[in-house]
């Protein structure tokens, strides 16, 4: 760890039971806003590659106050005594760890950040409360297109096709391969909800999206090639587009990456995004 920061383990929550850790800039400028990292699904705080620790401490060291912390029967923190349901204890955790920081950082201003189920939590929180100013997004849950399962019979089609091509080498064998592609696509379309069962849901995305916008939330959206929810860039604004995001949203897309960027080089291009988009808002305000 660098001296130019610092990493406290913290309690926050009315009971004291969720546990966190607070990376904080040894001279930190006034005025930025402070980020909380969210969990993903059920990893703990530490991320998947330890990406939530690299990420934290390389926004500590510039000069923002990072805290990263495990929800609710999570990694090591205590389940809640009160009952609620999974998403609004997620809800209701993310609303403890702002009142913490703003009762004992003083923070009134925050930025989250979440990859896959931390994304989602972060679009579901965001709008409720004032104090959020920007939301990172990695791999989000968007609706799917039909551009989506163009990009995903083509890449399918490729999969196949490549590694067929390398053990035989035989044109009957790659034929196989592309009706093999094809079964598995029409499986995957069988399997997903279809359109008029799904309509509520998209409807309640585009709603929370554009209070977001209305809001003045910024957003930044990470998307990789590599995840079966997304297959290319402009997903997010063809299966939302009723929401004016304007220049609220920044679009981003890996390609070649996977959905947990397992990839180092990849970790690293994405911290150095976050870290370039953060500033930037922080000059913004």
């Amino acid at each position: 760890m660098s001296r130019k920061i610092s990493e406290q383990a913290v309690l926050m929550g009315s009971r004291n039971a969720l546990v966190g850790i607070l990376a904080r800039a040894a001279v930190e400028p006034a005025g930025r806003p402070a980020i909380v990292i969210l969990n993903t699904g059920i990893i703990h705080r530490v991320g998947y590659h330890r990406m939530s620790v690299s990420m934290s401490r390389a926004l500590a060291t510039a000069g923002y106050s990072v805290l990263r912390f495990d929800f609710s029967g999570i990694g090591d923190s205590d389940p809640r005594d009160d009952g609620l349901p999974p998403l609004e204890s997620s809800m209701a955790d993310i609303r403890d760890a702002l009142d913490w920081l703003e009762r004992d950082h003083l923070a009134s201003r925050v930025i989250l950040i979440g990859l896959c189920s931390g994304a989602d939590h972060a679009v579901l929180y965001g709008h409720t409360d004032a104090r959020v100013v920007g939301l990172v997004l990695m791999d989000p849950s968007i609706p799917t297109t039909a551009r989506h399962y163009l990009h995903y019979i083509a890449l399918r089609l490729m999969e196949v096709r490549s590694w067929f091509r390398v053990l035989t080498g035989r044109s009957r064998l790659i034929r196989m391969s592309m009706r093999l592609a094809l079964y598995i696509v029409r499986l995957e379309w069988k399997s997903r909800p279809k359109p008029a069962a799904n309509l509520a849901s998209r409807q309640t995305i585009e709603q929370y999206y554009r209070n977001s916008v209305d809001r003045g939330i910024a957003m930044l959206a990470v998307f990789t090639q590599e995840s079966t929810r997304q297959t290319y860039r402009e997903q997010m604004l063809d299966a939302l587009p009723n929401v004016p995001f304007g220049d609220r949203l920044q679009l981003e897309f890996f390609p070649g990456s996977d959905h947990t960027f397992s990839i180092e080089a990849d970790r690293a291009k994405l911290t150095r995004l976050i870290l370039e988009w953060v500033g930037g808002l922080s000059q913004a305000a």
